[in-house]
């Protein structure tokens, strides 16, 4: 039985990758600065811990009762949707680029052999749309948009220089957006697809939503056991050098806010309104990843099916509690 730690397991994607790894027969540790937002860690243990404390990352990776920590898999992070990446900078340079320069250390001191590093797709230059397909090489020269972006670019050179200095395996994926159910659809840092399928159960049929730029803007959603099933396959292939994880299946937020609306069987306006939108667009080469024989398996209307449906039953048993805590208030007052 293999032992890994996932780091960022009260998260979306990193809750998805326990559950992947569990039913691979791994024995699993998830750590987070916070419990599982909706359902209790599948995880063998659970523990609280702050990854920007270098103790606290020591304490992430040592042995579990019956061995050491064979692989170690990095996901923590802060971060969130465009609405907070534009206000947020300082929090994400700072506590993101702790948790990268200490967790490496951690992993080498205690002789870890594979380490995998979550990266973003947010590390590449604006795209204009229909311009060819990047490679990863072609991230240099860099021009991220945003700092999440220029975080990520030095979390993979300080994996990759621990990696050679102490002969661990670095795995590193550039993640493109990614949806399902179980991740963060309300409170500010919920990412497009979350979002629009949150206003959208929300709104009255005949109602309107508003979506932030004016529609154009191009982009590819990746559903998260696809993205899992990546991850799984990086990590255990020899390709030393960063891969992008996504679709090949490219839409406008135009294109994505009319699948919800479909799946909705609602009648919705939709204004656009001005706020912040990130790039135009950004355009992939899949190579790498697809080497491995990977490829994504679920098409944009199927996923967002089953995404829209989950939020809608988290906006309802929202209104439900509501509706019952203002019952139990008036019964009081009485």
């Amino acid at each position: 039985m293999k032992r890994a730690v996932v780091c960022g397991a009260g998260g979306f994607i990193a809750s998805h990758l326990v559950k992947r790894l569990k039913r691979d027969g791994y024995w699993v540790r998830g750590v987070d600065i916070k419990d599982p937002e909706f359902a209790p860690s599948q995880a063998d243990e659970f523990r609280l811990l702050d990854l920007r404390d270098m103790d606290q990352c020591r304490e992430a990776v040592k042995p579990a009762a019956d061995g050491p920590i064979d692989e170690v898999y990095q996901l923590a992070a802060e971060m969130g949707g465009m609405g907070f990446i534009s206000t947020a900078e300082c929090e994400i340079m700072r506590n993101s680029a702790l948790i990268n320069v200490n967790m490496p250390q951690a992993a080498a001191e205690a002789g870890i052999k594979r380490y995998f590093l979550s990266s973003s797709v947010c590390i590449y230059r604006d795209m204009a749309i229909g311009e060819a397909e990047m490679s990863e090489d072609e991230a240099y020269p860099a021009h991220p948009d945003n700092e999440y972006g220029w975080e990520k670019l030095f979390a993979e050179r300080v994996a990759f220089a621990y990696g050679r200095r102490y002969s661990m395996a670095v795995r590193v994926a550039r993640f493109q957006n990614c949806y399902g159910p179980e991740g963060t659809w309300t409170g500010g840092r919920e990412k497009a697809p979350a979002a629009i399928c949150r206003k959208v159960a929300e709104a009255d049929d005949g109602g309107f939503i508003e979506v932030w730029g004016d529609g154009t803007a191009v982009r590819s959603y990746t559903y998260v056991d696809d993205l899992v099933d990546g991850i799984v396959r990086l990590m255990r292939s020899d390709l030393e050098v960063p891969a992008n994880i996504g679709s090949p299946e490219y839409v406008s937020v135009r294109e994505l806010v009319d699948t919800v609306i479909g799946h909705s069987g609602k009648q919705v306006e939709v204004r656009y309104i001005p706020g912040p939108v990130g790039v135009q667009s950004r355009n992939f080469s899949n190579a790498r990843i697809y080497s491995l024989g990977w490829q994504a398996r679920t098409a944009l209307r199927e996923g967002i099916g089953v995404t829209y449906q989950w939020v809608e039953q988290q906006v309802r048993d929202r209104l439900a509690t509501a509706g019952n805590g203002q019952r139990s208030a008036e019964a009081g007052e009485q």
